[in-house]
């Protein structure tokens, strides 16, 4: 598969095959992942794979009974109105838990940093974002590997003391930063992908003023 066909075929999943993925293959696309540029050419990022049976205590704080019509009642608060959009949500949020816990391999990333990067005050400036923007670079270059081994996927931000509760149960060091669950496997038969919303260059590209 090129580059482009792995593009293409990426596409986030939520529903799983009960089939795990083995070592040899994670291994593959973590590497992949490893390639991806670093502004400080040093690559300091580092993996969790989480076993199934060490999964509910790592996923204790995400809900698992979130609904369909609490996903609704929620999109309506949020204002949302593009109607791909909203069906996506309704189909995420309720499998919040699911997801990650049925997944065959469920990742969690890590990322190098001092401690300053993500605090308010840091954020006006782009260059303090630099290794959490290397870090998503891994991530896509994972997603990317996963889907041209057959492999779909999907990512979880960390929330309502997600953060706090992994750092408790895995034992991370203070100066590392989990921005996402990555949670892979082969896809259900009767997975449902949302549609994408069609964007194209021609229409997003500007040439020399916007």
């Amino acid at each position: 598969m090129n580059i482009y066909e792995a593009i293409n075929t990426r596409r986030t999943v939520r529903q799983f095959e009960d089939k795990q993925i083995d070592m040899a293959t994670i291994e593959k696309i973590i590497d992949a992942g490893l390639k991806a540029p670093s502004h400080d050419h040093m690559s300091s990022w580092e993996f969790v794979i989480v076993n199934k049976e060490k999964r509910a205590e790592v996923l204790k704080l995400i809900p698992e009974n979130y609904t369909r019509e609490f996903a609704g009642e929620s999109i309506d608060s949020w204002g949302l109105t593009d109607e791909l959009q909203r069906e996506m949500y309704l189909d995420a949020i309720p499998k919040q838990y699911s997801m990650l816990y049925n997944a065959g391999c469920l990742i969690l990333p890590f990322f190098r940093c001092d401690g300053e990067e993500l605090k308010p005050d840091m954020l006006s400036s782009l260059y303090s974002l630099n290794d959490f923007a290397a870090m998503w670079c891994c991530i896509e270059n994972i997603l990317l590997a996963a889907a041209a081994e057959g492999i779909l996927g999907v990512t979880k931000i960390p929330a309502n003391g997600e953060e706090a509760h992994i750092k408790n149960v895995v034992g991370h060091p203070d100066d590392y930063i989990m921005p996402c669950y990555i949670a892979l496997g082969y896809p259900a038969k009767n997975a449902s992908i949302p549609k994408q919303k069609e964007v194209f260059a021609k229409d997003r590209i500007h040439v020399d003023v916007w």
